[in-house]
Formats: C-alpha cells, sequence, structure tokens
C-alpha cells in the first residue's frame, strides 16, 4: 500500500486533478492507494475535505482502497467510541477499509483500554487496520508494549496492523508473534527508514512508496519472482527514504511534492500550510535519486 500525497496549487487549494493523477498512477503500479493518511495530511484537514478525498478514491479506485479514519479531538480530550466507529463507517461506505488513525484520545488510554477500544471497534467494523505510530510523525503517535499489541491478534475484524516506529527489532518482534498466532494478519511496515522489512514477512503501507509507485510495483514483482534486481530497486528507494525522512519527519511531505514534481506528476510543489518544508538545496539531491529511478525504469 501506498500514502498517497495530497497535492495543492499555486493557490494553496487542493489539486484535486492532480491527485487523481496520483490515485490512478499508484493503483496502475499494482499498489493500493491510501489515502487520509500522514501523507495526506489527514490531522490538518477539515472533515469536509477528508469526505472529498474519499469520494475522488472510489471515484479513481473503485472499492478496496484504504483511507485512515480520524477522530479530531486535542489533547486532554476523553476518547471517543462512538465518533471513531463514525469516522471508520465514512471510509467503509466510500468502499474503503479503515486504517484507525491516532489520536490524543487514543494515546491516553491505559494499554488494556486501548486493546479494548479496538475490539469495540471491531464490533462495529467487520473490518479494519490498527495503527502505531511514532511521535517523530505526531506528537501524539503512540506504539505499544508487545503485550498490547498481541491484543490486537485476538480480534476478528483487525484485519493488520500498520507500524510506523521506525524500529525493525519491534517490528521483528510483532512479525514473530504473528507468525505464531495468526499468520494472515498482516503487520504493515511504515518503517520508511527500513523498506526491506518485506524480506521479513513485511506487507507495507509507505509514504516513501507515494514518491515513486511504479518504482515500488517493479522492485516488489521481482521480489515475487526471486529476481536479485530487487536489491538494486531497493537500495535506491532506500537512499530515497533515508534522505527525505531525516528529521524534522513530517517535512518529508515536502520532499514528496518536489520530487513528484521533478517527475511531472503533480503541476507544483506545494505543500499544506501548516506542514513543515525542506530546504532548497534537497532539490540536486532529489534530481539525482529521480534520474537514477528513471534509468532503472527505462
Amino acid at each position: 500500500m501506498a500514502a498517497v500525497l495530497l497535492p495543492f496549487d499555486a493557490d494553496a487549494a487542493v489539486d484535486w486533478q492532480a491527485f487523481d493523477g496520483l490515485l490512478t498512477r499508484t493503483a496502475d503500479a499494482g499498489l493500493v492507494p491510501a489515502v487520509n493518511m500522514d501523507t495526506g495530511y489527514v490531522q490538518l484537514l477539515d472533515p469536509g475535505t477528508r469526505r472529498r478525498v474519499l469520494e475522488h478514491a472510489r471515484a479513481c479506485v473503485g472499492p478496496g482502497f484504504a483511507a485512515g479514519a480520524l477522530v479530531d479531538d486535542r489533547e486532554g480530550d476523553a476518547f471517543d467510541p462512538a465518533a471513531l466507529a463514525r469516522a471508520a463507517e465514512e471510509v467503509a461506505v466510500h468502499g474503503g477499509v479503515p486504517v484507525v488513525f491516532p489520536t490524543h484520545g487514543l494515546a491516553a488510554l491505559s494499554e488494556e483500554a486501548w486493546v479494548g477500544a479496538h475490539a469495540a471497534l471491531g464490533e462495529r467494523c467487520d473490518r479494519f487496520y490498527a495503527f502505531e505510530l511514532g511521535r517523530a510523525f505526531v506528537p501524539h503517535g503512540r506504539v505499544v508494549s508487545l503485550a498490547a499489541w498481541a491484543g490486537l491478534l485476538e480480534i476478528p475484524s483487525c484485519l493488520g496492523a500498520k507500524h510506523s516506529s521506525l524500529s525493525r527489532e519491534l517490528e521483528w518482534e510483532r512479525l514473530a508473534l504473528r507468525d505464531a498466532k495468526r499468520p494472515e494478519f498482516r503487520v504493515l511496515t511504515g518503517n520508511d527508514l527500513a523498506i526491506d522489512m518485506v524480506m521479513y514477512g513485511s506487507d507495507y503501507l509507505l509514504g516513501l512508496a507515494s514518491f515513486a509507485p511504479d518504482a515500488f510495483g517493479a522492485r516488489d514483482r521481482c521480489w515475487a519472482a526471486g529476481d536479485p534486481a530487487f536489491h538494486t530497486w531497493n537500495d535506491v528507494l532506500q537512499f530515497l527514504g533515508a534522505f527525505a525522512f531525516r528529521p524534522p519527519v513530517p517535512a518529508y511531505r515536502h520532499d514528496a511534492a518536489r520530487f513528484l514534481h521533478r517527475r511531472g506528476w503533480i503541476r507544483t510543489p506545494r505543500t499544506h500550510p501548516g506542514s513543515p518544508t525542506r530546504p532548497d538545496s534537497d532539490d540536486e539531491v532529489l534530481a539525482t535519486i529521480a534520474n537514477r529511478l528513471d534509468e532503472l525504469v527505462a
């Protein structure tokens, strides 16, 4: 899965035509588009814009995409299970699979209550993904203990969980437990600094895949075929990930916009006004990586 960037035009408005193009390119590359994720600024969007994102996803790729189910709350707010259920239902009604996006209320729960919140959602939603997100991405992110994470395996409607701690060790622990307890459960790596986690049994839902879904698709096909060219693709993409996802991590979205603009896939490198930016000096490195990918794609 690729967490699709939400592009903006020169007037700082969402460029819906460019967004449709990214959705189509992602699906054509063989990846599942994931919208209203951190890459799509979900926590910075108003409800109407989030809903329109879902409408465009359904229109461009049909049912089966993934989408963040977000509850708008603030620090100190109590967890609102009804609001989470409504957010998940909105995703499902549009044909998507909900991904429980971290919130202040969820982050403040005890680990037992955190598992219980997902179990309660599972009683109202027939399929969803959980989501551990490190604080490097958002201040209210949370990565739970392995014991708490194990509780997700007991929820039949929880298809899997995105894991974005940026830690190989924590993800390896989850994979071992998954393999022992529930092999069909998907561990969706969100580790843009270690995209070779697919070699150890993870699936993925990566913001990095938004930069170059065609290259990720080619890499994945090589892996499936046992083609050692997998490692060439992976090395170039990992160079891009290490560069773009350096601190401050949320600024990776600016590099994504500049990279996609350089490739001619979006019309401007603008980002959401509330998102941090990168220096102009990034352009030279991004150009070098883009040229290398173009050579491989050709």
